[in-house]
């Protein structure tokens, strides 16, 4: 019998929800006012620049906020998904295989990997799975 009058599953439902809800409908300006000062990728090897430095024309920033804004509004729910990594101890894999028979993704997955798994095995698994998905598919 536990000390609690709930379970480590309740816990991990229950942060999943709040997750959810965190992320659930952003507030439109705190978009417009998180990214301004963040750099966009894209300029990182160029020194890296700002979104207000890229944009500076207001009207070209809203219209980048807006489009980060749906994109962000229109995410998957994976809060569970985060929670249980965490709880786990796995860590998300920046590589993903992606079954493009079309060229439209009709089926992505994300890996994580528990940290003391080395990056050459990683890559062993990543392309050994890549492999039976192409003959399974």
């Amino acid at each position: 019998m536990t000390s609690h009058p709930y379970t480590a599953e309740d816990l991990r439902t229950e942060a999943a929800n709040q997750h959810a809800e965190l992320v659930k409908d952003p507030d439109f300006m705190g978009v417009g006012e998180s990214m301004g000062l963040d750099i966009v990728a894209s300029t990182e090897s160029d020194g890296g620049r700002t979104w207000s430095e890229l944009l500076p024309e207001h009207g070209e920033y809203d219209v980048a906020q807006r489009k980060i804004h749906d994109l962000v509004n229109g995410a998957a729910d994976i809060s569970r998904w985060a929670v249980d990594l965490g709880a786990d101890g796995l860590v998300p894999e920046a590589a993903v295989v992606t079954y493009s028979p079309k060229g439209k993704p009709v089926i992505r997955l994300h890996l994580a990997f528990h940290p003391a798994t080395t990056l050459a095995h990683r890559a062993v698994f990543v392309a050994q799975l890549t492999q039976v998905m192409a003959l399974a598919l």
